[in-house]
């Protein structure tokens, strides 16, 4: 081979490499032309897309208060734990660590994710303290997020539980004034767009969408300082006579405002975790009794309304019971000859019949359904009861009979508050309200002025040393009023030792203000009758009421000073 010999030039190959080298740069030119001049603005959403997030921005409900602007329910912020399981499961360091912060059992919440692994949103814990969110945030965990919301908090307590009721995790009403005016507290959560990082964190507010609209105040016609005076008697009441529960309502006669309104057993609605369904009803609104001796006073007005009887017409009620079918009525004690008046004083159930059987029943029922019996005070509590009053038509002489003194038909504590508020207001029925009255409600007259007064005449008798309600007396103020005491009805008859204790009566007697019912139920004690048991928690809290009203005295005892002849003259 000769040493000359030639090596081959590839040429073309050379070229064809260069010309693909040319090519693929001016690709990649190409390709950042488009990245970075053409389809910029679509990168740019397409990426702010993987991190921008419409977030809910948290209204907060509005407050309730009483009459006086004293909190009653309040609104804090606090922090609810959310997780999306797919990303938390990939950090098993971080599990026992956030088990032990949120109090959940490790096994427990491996469960929870395992279960909701397809998820992207998954509470842990709603409403935490904001300590522990913190402790949650410090351990800078993948998937682990804290979203703002708000917890209700009851000032109050127990005093004012069966009113104001109470929210559920998601903030909507479930009981009380909570439930009734869930429209008006609750508000309107807001949106707004967010930049989250790879934490979900939120590193820039981009746009708000919605403005959050709070919720409204609710101003109570409830007065904090009554309330409380009325709960601490009423439970002292219901523990001094084992009794198995109570009720109390008190009620300001011009406006038909609810003042107080408690029961007992109560509840604390911050912490219910041991909460029984039977606790947080509002008995005074819901349950029902038969008012017994407590419903004379309007068996009296049907009689006085129909020109039959006057307050001296006399009534024969001896030899002390009355004989009806198979029937016999029964008093205390064999009266005699009494007058009308007497009839209230001495609660005779054989006088008030026989004045009963006297009159139309369709008066007697006439009179009942006006002054709010058979149907709901239109309070708009939730739950409220119409109790029972059946028609006319289904009445018997017997049913007449007992109807007089309170057996066979039912009410609740706020229906017989309501109707004695008719009485105290001059024959006015005016409609109840838990909601504060800005000024007075024009009323509808149900009879007449003459007849009320009448009637709290002849009431002033009860709380007297010749009645049966002294105890419910108030120093400086004069009361009208009646007690009640009522065989409990069961499902064989009505048993000979379960009562209720019923005092239902109004201060100042000659111009009334206040109205209120005590309702004890099966007192266990020594005592039972209306007078012993109920009649003391009326003359407490009536007494306190007044006070706190500045209502002035109608009874103070007359002083008769006498200036000595020596050192008389200064």
């Amino acid at each position: 081979m000769s040493k000359e010999q030639k090596i081959p030039v590839y040429t073309q190959r050379r070229l064809f490499l260069m010309l693909l080298f040319v090519i693929v740069v001016a690709l990649l030119i190409w390709r950042a032309l488009d990245l970075q001049v053409f389809n910029r603005d679509f990168l740019i959403d397409q990426g702010e897309a993987r991190h921008l997030r419409t977030v809910n921005i948290p209204a907060h409900r509005g407050m309730i208060l009483d009459r006086h602007g004293d909190a009653l329910a309040i609104s804090t912020p606090v922090e609810s734990i959310w997780v999306h399981p797919a990303d938390l499961v990939g950090q098993p360091e971080v599990l026992p660590q956030l088990s032990i912060i949120l109090g959940i059992k490790l096994d427990q919440l491996k469960q929870i994710l395992a279960a909701r692994m397809n998820k992207e949103f998954v509470y842990l814990k709603r409403r935490v303290n904001p300590d522990v969110a913190k402790k949650v945030l410090a351990l800078q965990a993948e998937g682990v997020f804290t979203q703002r919301e708000f917890r209700r908090f009851y000032p109050a307590g127990e005093v004012a539980a069966h009113i104001i009721g109470f929210t559920n995790v998601d903030d909507k009403g479930q009981e009380g004034t909570e439930l009734g005016y869930d429209d008006w507290l609750r508000g309107t959560p807001g949106k707004k767009r967010v930049i989250k990082d790879r934490l979900g964190r939120i590193v820039d507010d981009v746009e708000n969408i919605r403005a959050a609209r709070s919720g409204r105040d609710l101003y109570l016609s409830i007065d904090r300082r009554i309330q409380y005076l009325a709960y601490r008697e009423l439970k002292a009441a219901v523990k001094r006579n084992r009794a198995r529960s109570g009720s109390a309502v008190l009620l300001d006669v011009k406006t038909g405002e609810i003042l107080a309104i408690v029961n007992q057993p109560s509840y604390n609605p911050n912490n219910r975790r041991r909460l029984r369904s039977g606790q947080y009803r509002n008995r005074a609104v819901t349950d029902v009794f038969e008012p017994g001796s407590t419903m004379k006073p309007f068996t009296i007005a049907t009689a006085l309304e129909s020109k039959k009887y006057t307050p001296s017409t006399i009534i024969n009620t001896a030899p002390g019971r009355l004989k009806i079918g198979r029937n016999t009525i029964h008093d205390h004690s064999n009266y005699g000859k009494i007058d009308v008046t007497h009839v209230i004083t001495k609660s005779s159930n054989v006088g008030a019949s026989k004045i009963a059987l006297s009159l139309e029943p369709e008066k007697i029922w006439g009179l009942f359904t006006r002054v709010g019996f058979g149907s709901v005070t239109a309070s708009g509590f939730p739950g409220e009861s119409s109790g029972l009053l059946s028609h006319y038509s289904r009445w018997h002489d017997i049913e007449r009979a007992t109807l007089s003194y309170g057996y066979g038909l039912s009410v609740t504590p706020l229906q017989l508050a309501h109707a004695y508020s008719i009485i105290a207001a001059n024959g006015i029925s005016r409609p109840v309200s838990f909601v504060r009255q800005e000024s007075a409600v024009a009323g509808e007259r149900v009879f007449s002025a003459k007849v009320a007064k009448q009637l709290r005449k002849m009431m002033k008798t009860v709380v007297s040393t010749e009645g049966t309600g002294l105890k419910a007396s108030v120093y400086g103020y004069q009361v009208a009023g009646k007690t009640g005491t009522i065989h409990k009805s069961t499902s064989g008859g009505y048993a000979e030792d379960r009562y209720i204790a019923v005092f239902a009566g109004m201060a100042p007697a000659s111009n009334p203000r206040l109205v209120l019912v005590v309702m004890v139920n099966e007192p266990r004690g020594e005592d039972y009758y209306g007078g012993l048991v109920a009649a003391p928690v009326f003359s407490k809290v009536m007494s306190g009421a007044l006070r706190l009203m500045d209502v002035p005295p109608d009874n103070l005892p007359v002083i008769q000073t006498r200036l000595s002849n020596e050192g008389g003259r200064s």
